[in-house]
């Protein structure tokens, strides 16, 4: 029989291990509460770790992609073949995760109202946005660093992408060039900006994007207040590795050595570049940063009414609704309820777009209900492309495409355009 102090060790062990598993999303227990009961050590820690532990047993993992009932199914295997350091980069929010949650939690308050006896044989998911059609209204969102997650990174993104006929959004983060990006898609992919504190490099990030042929350029404007990953750093705590050779020391990130490695920045100089500076983010550097391009000018990172008035009225081409997925600020609230105050702002001026929590086709059917014209997955395909690299992320296109495709006939909607509010009912009023 084990003494108190061993088996309370055991327990700690055990629930290092469960801060490292999705399983915790099943749980009903946030990362946050987790490391409360690492410090605490009491029965409710106790019980809370028996029932996560057969919620574990229970599980299964998946050995190929066609195997998968859900996307949720590729993030067991992510977690399993990813180095700890980078699961956590992208299971995390900031702070206790709650916009993580949230994001996903406010799906739940929105039902669909299902229409019979209507002729479902022919659907069609296609959309316009800038006057290029495309088969999906689902779009693969900007996440850096791909490389991280499998060796093909971008690239396997990419062939994925040209193979099943999606939108393709590329970081400015990426670790892949552009160019090079683009040659694998066979289209051009949409660029997303970070803008840095040096104009002249975010200047030629721009233009190195517009001479490869992007249409659209995504200003990112969600980060700029600062961040807490609490989780993201306890996944790193629990990471063996030597990262410095990779990420260089706490000092070298903060004078360029990151930016030394990613593709975008190949040429230029980056010893005292930032990745982003708040002093610049304002409706006058907007305006700045769209007389510098031909390239339409999305901003990400709007969440209310007023910021989408703005966005019109300072000439911008789109918005995506997002929080950086519950990475970038801890407001509480969700994208998908975010989403009909910023549809409202825009006036049906410019097209609006969402991410945040996707994780079912029924999500995506609510957020057009909602007036979105197309919907960023991000997680989603990074846990396919860590799992089985090109087709992993394939098959996440597939489960996505063919949940929507289900529910679009089940309600009665037989093309995107005919999918209005009237298929919804808020619970939250």
């Amino acid at each position: 029989m084990q003494n108190s102090s061993e088996g309370w060790e055991n327990r700690r062990r055990f629930l290092r291990w469960l801060m490292a598993s999705p399983l915790l999303a099943y749980s009903g227990l946030s990362y946050g509460s987790v490391g409360r009961l690492l410090a605490s050590g009491g029965q409710d820690g106790q019980r809370a770790a028996e029932t996560i532990e057969k919620v574990r047993q229970d599980a299964d993992l998946i050995t190929k992609p066609e195997q998968a009932l859900n996307v949720m199914d590729f993030e067991a295997v992510a977690r399993k073949t990813l180095p700890p350091a980078h699961f956590g980069a992208i299971v995390g929010g900031v702070d206790d995760d709650a916009t993580v949650r949230a994001n996903r939690e406010g799906f739940s308050r929105i039902q669909i109202r299902a229409r019979r006896l209507v002729d479902v044989q022919k659907i069609d998911m296609s959309v316009r946005l800038f006057g290029t059609a495309w088969d999906s209204p689902i779009i693969l969102a900007p996440v850096g660093g791909q490389k991280a997650f499998h060796p093909d990174g971008e690239i396997a993104v990419a062939k994925a992408a040209r193979s099943k006929g999606h939108l393709q959004i590329l970081s400015t983060a990426t670790s892949s060039s552009v160019e090079a990006v683009i040659a694998a898609r066979g289209v051009p992919v949409w660029y997303q900006l970070y803008p840095t504190n040096v104009w002249n490099v975010t200047q030629a990030l721009i233009k190195r994007a517009e001479a490869a042929g992007c249409p659209v350029l995504v200003l990112t404007v969600d980060v700029e207040g600062g961040h807490n990953r609490e989780t993201a750093e306890r996944f790193a705590r629990m990471d063996s590795r030597n990262c410095d050779t990779c990420h260089g020391s706490a000092q070298n990130r903060q004078n360029g050595f990151l930016l030394r490695r990613k593709p975008m920045f190949e040429g230029l100089d980056v010893s005292d570049v930032t990745a982003s500076d708040p002093k610049f983010m304002n409706w006058d550097f907007v305006k700045r940063l769209k007389d510098l391009t031909t390239m339409k000018f999305v901003i990400k990172g709007i969440v209310t009414r007023d910021d989408a008035q703005l966005a019109v009225e300072n000439g911008v081409d789109g918005i995506i609704v997002s929080n950086h997925g519950g990475r970038g600020e801890n407001s509480g609230r969700s994208t998908i309820e975010s989403l009909p105050e910023v549809v409202e702002g825009a006036g049906g001026k410019i097209p609006v777009l969402v991410d945040g929590g996707f994780r079912r086709g029924t999500d995506v059917f609510k957020a057009l209900a909602l007036g979105a014209k197309g919907i960023a997955i991000g997680r989603p395909y990074i846990y396919g492309l860590a799992a089985f690299g090109q087709s992993g992320v394939e098959t996440v296109l597939d489960i996505l495409r063919r949940e929507l495709q289900t529910i679009m006939r089940q309600a009665g909607t037989t093309s995107v355009d005919k999918i209005t509010a009237a298929y919804l009912v808020d619970r939250s009023r």
